[in-house]
């Protein structure tokens, strides 16, 4: 089982195969020229080539085969070209995995300021120094080649939750004639992934799953969830569309999300995974374990001896820092704790894709979803502070 995307030149882009079915789950490999990914797996996120206060051997280490780097923080600095003369992005971040990038549309559209946004692309100015950029998709395409990834994403249209219909059907059909452009554009050899939209509108989703499957892309990616639509909503949205999805093709979720998010996108048949969650959540003093997740703010972790997770054998929890230690680095700010509680994290996402690729294998993904389900489902949050 399984599909190979070819450039227009005959350059092997990546290679996705399925080796095995549990449910609408699916164990797989994506062949990159830096290696396999196995999937269901998490790509954790390094925006500005780095995952934040972690070495790439030690993120490497999580099991993590792919990131996802991001083209609009790369371009403004420290830019494209000089990556470029680095050698690229895995030569310039010593990453000898796969690479994925965004293609900088959200971030464009989010964070920068005075945005235009036409049928050509984004016009704004930096949110670093002001300069006017223009980003269109044959820009987009450009600078994620200079970088290098193993797999670029289309600049897209991402609207919000809850827009009229009328804008959705605007922005799907944006997307579609952007993807043409990006197909056009792109680097000899550089995989390139789709974005299907339409919000939470079944029909819109499956329409452009449609649309965009008969393209010659690498992958087909779900952009706009998470972006104000209640989980429950999400959820039964992906559970009807993903499998509308072309099957040869790896299935994408792109920046969701908790470990729930995880399991429940499994069972329905995603195979990759985004999300600053696990890194960002540290920086906060949050720590993702296998009985949900817990706060080391809360006074009730102060004097506790325990490690994060007594159930994981990660750098963090094997050597047994306590939660103790834990909280107070986080409390004096001091930068370790903010690594730890990353590294932590980060291996507890790669052991969830671990223990879901396992579970599928061995026809189990039901009971796995049942089992594992109500534990990630838990958290501290409302307890003592």
């Amino acid at each position: 089982m399984g599909a190979t995307a070819r450039a227009a030149g005959g350059e092997l882009n990546v290679r996705f195969e399925v080796m095995a079915r549990s449910g609408r789950a699916r164990l797989g490999r994506i062949h990159t020229a830096h290696g396999v990914v196995e999937t269901p797996a998490f790509m954790p996120v390094g925006t500005a080539g780095t995952v934040k206060s972690l070495h790439p051997g030690e993120v490497s280490g999580t099991g993590a085969r792919m990131l996802i780097a991001n083209t609009y923080h790369l371009w403004l600095r420290p830019g494209a070209e000089l990556v470029a003369e680095q050698g690229g992005l895995h030569a310039f971040m010593h990453w000898p995995h796969a690479i994925a990038t965004d293609s900088g549309g959200f971030q464009a559209f989010s964070l920068a300021q005075r945005v235009r946004v036409d049928e050509s692309g984004f016009e704004f100015s930096s949110h670093i120094d002001g300069s006017r950029r223009k980003l269109t998709p044959e820009e987009s395409m450009r600078i994620q080649g200079l970088l290098g990834s193993d797999i670029a994403l289309q600049l897209d249209i991402c609207p919000p939750a809850n827009v009229p219909r009328p804008q959705l059907v605007a922005a799907v059909e944006r997307t579609t004639r952007w993807a043409e452009r990006c197909l056009e554009a792109r680097k000899p050899g550089q995989a390139l992934f789709g974005i299907i939209q339409g919000g939470t509108d079944v029909e819109l989703r499956l329409q452009h799953a449609e649309t965009l499957g008969r393209l010659p892309l690498d992958g087909l990616a779900l952009g706009g969830f998470s972006v104000g639509e209640p989980p429950v909503t999400m959820y039964q949205t992906l559970e009807r569309v993903v499998p509308g999805v072309d099957p040869e093709r790896p299935r994408y979720l792109m920046g969701v999300g908790t470990p729930l998010d995880l399991v429940r996108a499994i069972s329905v048949g995603v195979d990759l995974f985004d999300c600053v969650l696990p890194t960002r959540n540290a920086r906060n003093g949050q720590a993702f374990v296998s009985g949900g997740r817990l706060t080391l703010k809360n006074a009730r972790y102060r004097t506790d001896p325990r490690p994060l997770d007594e159930a994981c054998s990660c750098p963090v929890c094997g050597p047994g820092f306590s939660r103790a230690y834990l909280r107070h680095l986080y409390v004096a700010g001091e930068i370790l704790g903010h690594r730890l509680i990353s590294l932590h994290n980060l291996h507890h996402y790669a052991a969830l894709m671990a223990s879901a690729r396992k579970a599928i294998s061995e026809g189990q993904l039901e009971r796995w979803v049942q089992s594992i389900s109500p534990q990630q489902s838990r958290s501290d949050d409302s307890e003592g502070s």
